[in-house]
């Protein structure tokens, strides 16, 4: 007969084979409605199937292509250039021990989806190079691990949201080559004490997009130079105006003039 210390062992050993043996119920969600809401024409993610979902760690293990995991959960996804499409699942915000994902250099469209803020562990958040619309979602400064925001080269609009500025962790932030409009958030481009500062080269590329540390030129409204050219413009075909008025004017009083004359000696007695 097995002694009440030989019972407790075996049961603890059932339950760690059990969590070894099937993934976390999040885990699975998450990669399943992300497999279905991207297309894979190459054919690159071969053994991204449900039955791979149901056990995609074990430990420190991987069983699926471009993840990696960490004490049993999915710790990172790295999805790059493998010509991707499709969308970005919200559901991946049930991966939440998530602090990694970089679906970068694929052809995904779409929003990027504001249930992100639930990956509360994420630090690397790179979507760059890709044709992802709509915009910046603000509920991204929930996720205050980011260490990592690089969404350049998309179709990104609207304006940087100004929560983005309180994201302490931020060291790198590139939004360049998308539609973004409006003015740069002073808390990204004026910032102060120990955090890094940002560039142009984070902000370049959007038409519409305003402010330091863009140069002058990129700034709304009109540059000074455009304002003094318009100026003497304006002042040199006003002054062509007001002098052929006057030539106009001292022509048609000439001929007035003359008129007046001519009547005036018509009216006059001979001598």
């Amino acid at each position: 007969m097995m002694g009440p210390l030989t019972v407790l062992m075996v049961s603890l050993l059932a339950c760690a084979a059990v969590r070894l043996s099937s993934s976390d119920p999040s885990d699975e969600a998450c990669l399943t409605h992300l497999s279905q809401s991207i297309q894979d024409p190459t054919g690159s993610l071969k053994n991204w199937t449900k039955s791979t979902f149901a056990n995609p760690c074990s430990g420190f293990t991987s069983y699926l292509q471009g993840a990696t995991c960490n004490n049993g959960r999915i710790y990172k996804l790295s999805l790059t250039n493998l010509s991707l499409r499709g969308s970005i699942s919200p559901f991946l915000a049930n991966c939440t021990n998530l602090q990694a994902l970089d679906l970068s250099s694929n052809f995904l469209t779409g929003p990027i989806p504001s249930d992100l803020q639930y990956l509360v562990n994420l630090a690397v958040l790179n979507l760059s190079s890709n044709r992802l619309e709509g915009p910046i979602p603000p509920q991204l400064t929930l996720c205050a691990y980011l260490n990592v925001i690089d969404l350049h080269d998309n179709l990104l609009t609207g304006q940087i949201p100004q929560q983005l500025g309180l994201l302490l962790r931020l060291s790198a932030f590139d939004v360049s080559n998308n539609r973004l409009s409006g003015p740069i958030p002073s808390m990204l481009s004026n910032r102060s004490g120990n955090l890094p500062k940002l560039n142009a080269s984070s902000f370049e590329g959007n038409k519409d997009l305003y402010g330091y540390p863009l140069p002058p030129y990129k700034n709304k409204g009109l540059s000074v130079l455009a304002i003094v050219g318009i100026g003497l413009g304006s002042g040199f075909a006003s002054l062509v105006l007001s002098f052929t008025g006057v030539c106009i004017w001292l022509k048609i009083t000439e001929r007035k003039m003359a008129l007046d004359e001519g009547k005036i000696s018509q009216l006059m007695p001979d001598y």
